[in-house]
């Protein structure tokens, strides 16, 4: 989940400043992390507390966590639902769903059981098919990286299963892409980006490199890439945790401790 939080931090300043090149300065003192972050943590405290399979466990983290950090940017209709604590799902096709379920593609042992519990955390908020089938698309994509899956098998995983369009290059995407929300708007550059990639750092360069949603798609394809790279680079890491407080490092190094034995 690092991998995730990482891009989140990189991608925070350029979301609405976008640039369509990949030498650009990793860090600088605007970075932040965002709700991406907020709600990465709010999945894996789920599952550390052992929450996994509960839609009401999800309600209740997604809560809570929101009201800790409420000005961490979250979109209008996710925050309006946070706030007055509606548990109630919204029908929505945006790509929060897939930015904060990193961490399930972790907790579990077979694709089927990741699949399973990817539905359950999108679901609550993101029932509509599309919004379900991004975060499936991310958290599969990360049980297949950390499972030593190559990246061609990976990409035809994807395809097969979630029928998305991964024949498009960055360079074919890059020169019209603008800003979308949505899941297919976004899930699938992300995780081109990762197929794309010669290390973390290079995914996450190429993921900010088409514009948009930047920091978002940073996210989904950092998370790929930390599984299917072991890690993230010292460096990255330790410069990303410093942007953190105490509650969001905690949850990492426990998340880190449990599932993945850093």
């Amino acid at each position: 989940m690092l991998g995730a939080i990482a891009g989140d931090v990189i991608g925070s300043i350029y979301e609405r400043n976008n640039v369509k090149f990949t030498d650009f300065p990793l860090f600088s003192g605007h970075c932040r992390f965002t709700d991406d972050t907020v709600l990465t943590a709010a999945v894996a405290e789920v599952l550390l507390e052992g929450g996994a399979g509960s839609h009401e466990a999800y309600v209740d983290k997604f809560h809570e966590w929101f009201h800790v950090y409420p000005d961490a940017g979250f979109g209008g209709t996710f925050f309006d639902w946070a706030r007055s604590r509606n548990r109630l799902p919204y029908g929505s096709w945006g790509n929060g769903s897939a930015m904060r379920v990193s961490p399930i593609g972790y907790a579990f042992e077979t694709l089927e059981e990741v699949l399973a519990e990817a539905k359950i955390s999108a679901e609550v908020t993101h029932d509509h098919p599309e919004g379900i089938k991004g975060a499936q698309a991310i958290a599969a994509a990360v049980f297949l990286a950390r499972q030593g899956t190559s990246k061609a098998a990976i990409k035809s995983e994807i395809i097969e299963r979630f029928s998305y369009d991964l024949a498009p290059t960055l360079d074919e995407i890059r020169p019209h892409y603008r800003f979308y929300v949505s899941c297919q708007g976004s899930v699938p550059q992300a995780i081109t980006a990762f197929l794309e990639s010669e290390n973390f750092e290079d995914a996450v360069r190429k993921a900010i490199s088409i514009g948009g949603d930047s920091d978002t798609i940073a996210c989904m394809a950092g998370s790929i890439a930390e599984a299917f790279y072991g890690g993230v680079p010292g460096p990255i890491a330790e410069r990303t945790r410093k942007h953190l407080d105490t509650r969001l490092r905690t949850v990492v190094e426990e998340f880190q401790a449990t599932f993945t034995g850093n």
